[in-house]
């Protein structure tokens, strides 16, 4: 072959490719048909996450739950931990999940029996998705109510066995939930507050709490608290 025919033939194959690449670059831009998805779509897509029940009457069972910039599904091992500390039966009692969120730590108590679980969430969607997942577990004790927490912690004195805290980190909710759960426990009821750093003695003790139990989770700080009255087991 000379010189000529291979430089035509590169410059074709040139061309060829040059073709191609513009080609698929029209169909990126291109809006998707109708039951089809394009890279923009796909991007927009909500993301599902996942829970998965730690103990109980549903061990071990998956769950689908929407995903947030700042939701954090308390951690598997977390939760594991935390009702080693409380217990496997929690027959009897009556538990607030204030900032729900995913659902994951109230159903847990479901899950060990709880006489009742009212789970309070301030996000219309998540508030839905939660309902969905009682339903679906077929948990009637759990009441799931879109609302807000400080409220829902300021409404009954002294009537939860156990109360769960978990704000978001980058808010200003950990003082006033806190003050509203001291009021809203039971005399030997536990408030667990899940938060960004250690609360101190001195800081609780302001507050009328005691640590009960402690843990440290990568950037999860777990606290099991106790009235200051209610001496520790």
């Amino acid at each position: 072959m000379g010189r000529s025919a291979i430089k035509s033939e590169s410059a074709l194959r040139a061309l060829v490719q040059k073709a191609a690449a513009a080609a698929q670059a029209a169909s990126d831009a291109a809006p998707a048909r109708k039951g089809g998805s394009s890279n923009a779509a796909r991007v927009a897509a909500p993301a599902a996450g996942e829970i998965r029940i730690i103990g109980g009457q549903w061990r071990r069972t998956k769950l689908a739950v929407l995903t947030r910039p700042d939701l954090r599904p308390t951690p598997d091992r977390v939760r594991e931990t935390l009702f080693n500390w409380l217990g496997q039966d929690l027959a009897g009692w009556r538990c607030l999940d204030a900032f729900a969120g995913t659902g994951a730590l109230g159903l847990e108590a479901a899950s060990r029996h709880a006489t009742l679980v009212r789970m309070v969430e301030s996000d219309v969607q998540l508030a839905a998705q939660i309902k969905q997942l009682a339903q679906k577990l077929g948990a009637t004790q759990v009441e799931v109510s879109r609302g807000d927490a400080l409220a829902a912690l300021q409404a009954y004195p002294a009537h939860w066995d156990l109360i769960f805290l978990d704000p978001p980190f980058s808010g200003q909710l950990f003082l006033p939930a806190l003050k509203a759960a001291q009021a809203a426990v039971t005399a030997q009821g536990f408030i667990y507050l899940e938060a960004p750093e250690a609360w101190g003695d001195e800081a609780l003790a302001e507050l009328g709490l005691v640590r009960y139990r402690y843990l440290k989770a990568g950037a999860v700080h777990a606290h099991l608290l106790k009235k200051a009255e209610a001496a520790p087991d």
